[in-house]
Formats: structure tokens, sequence, C-alpha cells
């Protein structure tokens, strides 16, 4: 079978030619490149109408087709620009009804990670979809690709070409900002936004634009910003792969083009014990074959779609599509024998103090960030975790015992907690026994939010059911802040993490974490910021 895939969600457009064995037999795509300001979507839209009839002679030709030789038209569905979109699904309805054969719409961000998957021979891999449009660290999990973490605002391709824009770089902003940040090495301290396994870049945007409106040189700016902005994009990558373990991580999206950023992602990869996959550059950005490959999957397992179905769908979120063809990988990732544990954050050893069996938490350099990125963070979270360890406590939220903290090494010696790991504990449990569980979690969050303590990375991978209680453990990304807002996003990276890998009871036991977290004052508010942070997502429910 023959499918032609056309793609246009924003300023590319493309034709590509996949059969159904994968065999890529064509790709051709052309970008617009706006006169000044930003992509406007009518443009887009008049730039995709042109240029497709040219862009599907030609890859017909290169696959040396008729255009009867077609037998299935697939189109990127969404997410994307309105305008756009509509023009490519109309172009796709137009050859479907002329060739008499099926058409299918489907998801952008999903064709991304197959294209990734056909192209490097991965199986079941942590993926990092970074582009224009979209940040997401996204895995397979009950039959779709879960959302681990994404952008709160602005994705990272967004803010780059924001940043060229702003200061005469033009358009696209990627590729003249690695080109520049080649030329230093001048490290200007930029805000550093990672909030569980989300991110937010807007901050880190108006910085740097002000640094440079103040004189710093835009090579030194250029520098500073990529490596922020990437380190904050492989940390969350990093804190998806210890939580799911997977020993698979891919790179893909317009940005994955960046040398810099496949060199650190290879790097944290590395250092995980995981193998790191990347596309031929030509597939990393938007193209028709990764349109092309996503229909011949669809349809192979039983998508169909008429006319009337094939309508876009602008906020098309990746964990709203079914994807039968995937299974769980059985490898996970395998640690030497000396670690207990490997976090993003820290690895955990066996020691004796006082002769007491204990656990020691050490941050080790991360390879991949800059020195100065790296010492900071790994110092102010040293010592940030040891103060709200022991806080908690007064709290009457359960923590380990902190016995010794050494902020040169970066390590913080503390009780060996006996129990067995929540995560663990959904895995092997009957859904009453967890949604018990998941209603004293959210008791125990109130707490902590009634004292003003933000936990930054709630997932069940950092709370122990030691007998009938709930033990709260790694406080690397915890601060103090009364903020409802900080308090909401604090729960929604939970809900987020929860749908991660307990994708089928994540509804359940959010709905009970929420039940135990009535004892808050300030409940009513705290839920009212969830929906609302929710709703500010690039592309939302």
């Amino acid at each position: 079978m023959i499918c032609l895939g056309l793609e246009g969600t924003a300023e590319k457009t493309g034709a590509g030619i996949v059969d159904d064995e994968g065999n890529i037999l064509s790709s051709k795509g052309k970008q617009l490149i706006p006169d000044s300001g930003g992509i406007h979507p009518r443009e887009a839209a008049e730039h995709h109408a042109a240029s497709l009839p040219q862009l599907i002679s030609e890859a017909l030709e290169e696959a040396q087709l008729d255009l009867y030789d077609v037998d299935l038209v697939a189109f990127s569905m969404g997410p994307g620009l309105g305008p756009a979109l509509r023009t490519v699904a109309t172009a796709a309805r137009t050859l479907s009804l002329r060739l008499g054969v099926p058409i299918l719409g489907v998801n952008h961000c999903v064709g991304h990670v197959e294209i990734g998957r056909l192209t490097t021979g991965c199986e079941d891999p942590i993926t990092l979809y970074v582009s224009g449009g979209n940040s997401q660290v996204i895995a397979f999990d009950s039959g779709s690709y879960q959302v681990f973490g994404e952008t709160l605002d602005i994705a990272a391709g967004n803010m780059l070409d924001q940043f060229a824009r702003q200061t005469g770089l033009g358009h696209p902003g990627g590729p003249a900002v690695e080109k520049l940040a080649r030329r230093s090495g001048n490290y200007i301290k930029l805000p550093y936004t990672v909030k569980g396994m989300d991110l937010a870049f807007s901050g880190l945007l108006t910085a740097a634009l002000r640094k440079y409106e103040n004189g710093a040189y835009m090579e030194d700016v250029c520098f500073s910003l990529q490596e922020t902005a990437f380190a904050m994009l492989v940390e969350i990558t990093e804190r998806a792969l210890a939580h799911a373990r997977k020993s698979e991580v891919l790179l893909v999206g317009g940005v994955a083009a960046n040398q810099r950023l496949r060199e650190m992602v290879m790097i944290m990869a590395q250092e995980h014990y995981a193998q790191f996959f990347n596309p031929p550059l030509e597939y990393c950005g938007d193209n028709g074959a990764m349109i092309a490959w996503l229909g011949q999957l669809m349809y192979e397992h039983g998508a169909r779609q008429e006319i009337n179905d094939t309508m876009v769908i602008q906020r098309y979120r990746t964990d709203q599509v079914p994807v039968p063809w995937m299974k769980k990988a059985g490898a996970l990732i395998k640690l030497p024998p000396e670690l207990v544990a490997k976090g993003a954050e820290a690895n955990i050893y066996q020691d004796q103090y006082l002769d007491y069996p204990v656990l020691v938490k050490k941050r080790i350099p991360k390879s991949y960030r800059i020195k100065e990125i790296d010492k900071f963070l790994r110092k102010t979270r040293t010592k940030g975790e040891s103060k709200l360890l022991n806080q908690a406590k007064r709290c009457g939220v359960i923590t380990p015992l902190v016995y010794d903290v050494d902020v040169k090494e970066n390590t913080i010696t503390m009780e060996k907690v006996v129990g067995k790991l929540v995560k663990d504990v959904f895995y092997d449990s009957r859904l009453n026994e967890i949604i018990k569980v998941c209603h004293e979690i959210g008791e125990s969050i109130a707490r902590l939010h009634q004292c003003g303590i933000i936990h930054g990375d709630l997932t069940t991978s950092n709370l122990i059911l030691s007998g009938d209680k709930i033990v709260f453990i790694d406080f690397g990304l915890s601060r103090i802040s009364q903020l409802t807002e900080d308090k909401g996003v604090d729960l929604l990276v939970f809900k987020k993490a929860l749908k991660g890998i307990h994708h089928d009871i994540s509804q359940e036991c959010f709905d009970a974490i929420l039940e135990g977290y009535r004892v808050a004052d300030d409940y009513q508010l705290v839920v009212d910021k969830i929906r609302e942070v929710e709703g500010r997502r690039r592309y939302v429910d």
C-alpha cells in the first residue's frame, strides 16, 4: 500500500510517500519565511495552498510513482494553526475524492514520535519532543502516548524564535542562536524554571532580552539562553526516565536538529544507562513522510474515517490518540549493584552511620550541564532539601530523618525507610486499597501546603508506604510559598505523573487525593487554580 502524507500545521508544508513496509520513498517540503513578526496563520495557509501541488508532484516524481498509484491519503489533523490545517485538510479531501481512496487525519505530534521510531529502530522510548509549537516529554502507557511533562507557557522553539525576532536575528531563531552560542563560553545567570516534569520559558525569554538590552554581548546571551533552556528540557526528560525506568531515549522535533541539544540528551541517557536515539536531520522538522507513515500504521490497525470525520482539531493532544500498534518493551534500565536507586536529582547508596543502616543521597555532577548551572543547582537543592525535610516533620508529614549534610560534596545522609515505593504499591494492589492510599497522600500534601511547603516533584516514585504510613522523600525541587498557583501546580505535577505510568487508575487516584486535600483551608481556591493552570497548556484536553 502506498500512502501520500500531507503536512502543514504551521510555517512548513510537505508531501511524503511511504509504503506499508516503512520504506520512505520520498519527502519534499517548503518553509514560509515571514518578512517580519511571527508566523501569520493566513499567510501560512496561502503559502501551503501555493506550495502543495508542486510538492506533491515532486514527491511522486522522486518515488517514481503516478498519482493514481496512491492507495491512501493522510494529513495533519492537528495540533496547529487553524487556517494552515484547514488548507492541508482540504487538499487531502480533494485528493481522496478524486482518487477514490481512503483518507485519514492524524496527530502531528504522534507523527514525530513514529517517524523517530521508524528511522532509528527504537521500541519503547521516553521521547523529548521539542519544536516551534511543542515541548513535551512523552512515553507510552495504557494504549496511548502519555504526556509526562510539557511547557506551561510557550514552547522552546517559539521562545528561541521570539528572542531572535526581537533582537534582529531573523527567522527561524533556533539556528541563529545556535550559531552565535558556539562563539561564547561566558555564562550569564538566567531564570531556571522547572516544576516537576513541567517547565516554563516566558521568564527566561524576558530575562534574556533584558540582558541584551542592558548591553550584554549577543554571543554571551545566546550561549546562556541556549544552555539554560536545554538544561531544563533535559532535566525533565531525565526525571521522566528515572520515574518510568525505560531503557531508551528518543529526541524528535525541529529543535532536535540543534547539535548542542542532541549532545546533552545523549550524555544524560548514557549516564542513566539508557540508549539514545535521534532521527536523521531531514525527519526532525515537520515533514510529509511522518504523516504518511502514521497513516499507514493507523490504517493497518483498523482506523477508518469518512470525509465528514476529517475536521481539523487545533488543540489535538498527543494523549488523545490510541496507538494499538505499540506495546511496552520488557527492557528496563539496569543499574550497577552499588546503586540503590538513580533519580534525576542524585544517586542513592547504602551506608552505615553510627551503626545505623542509612541511605546517602549524592548529587553527582551532571555532565550535560555547564559547570555554572550544575554547581548552582546541586548546591542550592542540597541545602534546600535538607532544610525542608526537617521542616515538613513539624507540619505533621513523615519524612526520613536527616543525620548529616555535606554541602561541599552535595550529599545528605538520611534514615533508610523500610517500606515500598507507592509506584510499586499501585502495581500490586486492588483499587480500593489504592484509593485509600491516595486519600492519605492528599491529606499529607494539604499539611505541607498549609505550612507553605511546595514539594515540587510529587510522583509515586517519591513516596514510600511504610506500614500504613506515607513517607515523603526527594525534596530536591521543594521551596517555600503560600501562592495558590504554586500549590495548584504542585498537585498538577502529581496528576500528570499518575497519568504517565498509572493511566488506568489515574483519575480515581487523583480524585481521592483531592478528597483528602479537603482538609486544607484554601481547598476550593487551589482546585480552581488547577483547572486554570491546565487551561493554559499549549493544547488542552
